[in-house]
C-alpha cells in the first residue's frame, strides 16, 4: 500500500509545546495514517531548515537533535523527540538520486521535531533527513520529489516542512490571523495546489504577493518536493490559518482522499 506524502506548515518552534486546534489536527493526522496505511517503516524529511548547496542525506543511526532556534523559553530545549535514523531509506535515496551525498553535520531540526512531537509522538518511527537544494530553483524540487515517489510504494512516509508563507520581516506579533496579502497568496496557492496546477505552483512567482509571502525560498520549497512526490493525486487540506500576519500554517496530505 502507497504511503502518503505530507506537508505541513510549521510556523513557529513554540508549536511544539502547544495545544490547540492546529497541533490536534497534526496529531488526527498521524493517527489516520497508521490506522489506514499501518506505522511506516521511516519518515522521509525534507525541512527548510536544512538549506543546503546540494543535496544531503543522513545516515546517522543515531541522529541529534538540534535546537536550531533562539530566545524562546527553557521548556522548549526542554522538549525531547529523539528518532533513530534508517540506513535502507538513506541507501536507497542515494540510489534514487545520484546528484546526492551523506552528510551528517545536522540532525533532527525544529521544523521536523516541533510537527513530529504532535503527529507521531514518542519518536518511535525512524527518520532520515534529505536536505532542501537551495542552489537548484522550484522546477528542481519538484523533479527531486517525483524521483523519490516510489519510497512510497516501499513504507515509506515523504514527510516536508515549511510554510506558503514565510516572512519574518513582516511579523505582526499581536496580529492572530493573516495580512490581506498572506491571505491573498495562501488562498492562490491552495486553489492551485487542489486543482493540481502545478506549473502554477512551481511559477509562484508571478503573483503580485509572491515578494511578500516568499521573501526567501527555504520555507517554500518543501512544498514543491511534495508535489512532486504526489503527482495527480488530490489533497487534503489542513490547518489552513494565517497567524503573526505574514505565516501560513496551511498543510497538504495526498494519498489520503
Amino acid at each position: 500500500m502507497k504511503m502518503p506524502v505530507i506537508f505541513a506548515g510549521h510556523g513557529s518552534p513554540m508549536i511544539a509545546l502547544d495545544d490547540n486546534e492546529l497541533t490536534h489536527a497534526f496529531h488526527d493526522l498521524g493517527e489516520e495514517v497508521i490506522r489506514r496505511f499501518g506505522t511506516p517503516k521511516a519518515i522521509l524529511a525534507l525541512s527548510a531548515h536544512w538549506y543546503t548547496r546540494g543535496t544531503y542525506v543522513q545516515s546517522s543511526p543515531s541522529p541529534r537533535q538540534i535546537y536550531d532556534m533562539y530566545g524562546f523559553p527553557k521548556a522548549l530545549y526542554e522538549v525531547k523527540y529523539e528518532p533513530k535514523g534508517y540506513r535502507p531509506l538513506t541507501d536507497r535515496v542515494l540510489s534514487l538520486l545520484p546528484q546526492s551525498s551523506i552528510n551528517d553535520d545536522w540532525g533532527i531540526d525544529h521544523g521536523t521535531w516541533t510537527v513530529l512531537t504532535h503527529m507521531f509522538p514518542g519518536a518511535r518511527i525512524p527518520v532520515v533527513q534529505v536536505s532542501i537544494d537551495g542552489t537548484a530553483g522550484t522546477k528542481a524540487a519538484y523533479e527531486t520529489g517525483k524521483a523519490l515517489a516510489s519510497l512510497r510504494e516501499e513504507g515509506y512516509l515523504i514527510f516536508g516542512s515549511g510554510n506558503i508563507v514565510h516572512n519574518l520581516y513582516k511579523v505582526e506579533w499581536d496580529n492572530e490571523a493573516g495580512s490581506p496579502a498572506a491571505d491573498r497568496f495562501d488562498a492562490f496557492i491552495t486553489g492551485k495546489v487542489k486543482d493540481r496546477d502545478d506549473s502554477a505552483v512551481i511559477h509562484f512567482d508571478s503573483h503580485p504577493d509572491a515578494d511578500y509571502a516568499v521573501p526567501t525560498p527555504d520555507h517554500f520549497l518543501p512544498l514543491l518536493y511534495t508535489l512532486g512526490a504526489s503527482i495527480g493525486e488530490n489533497p487534503r487540506v489542513f490547518n489552513a490559518v494565517r497567524n503573526l500576519g505574514s505565516m501560513s500554517m496551511t498543510g497538504y496530505v495526498f494519498g489520503l482522499c
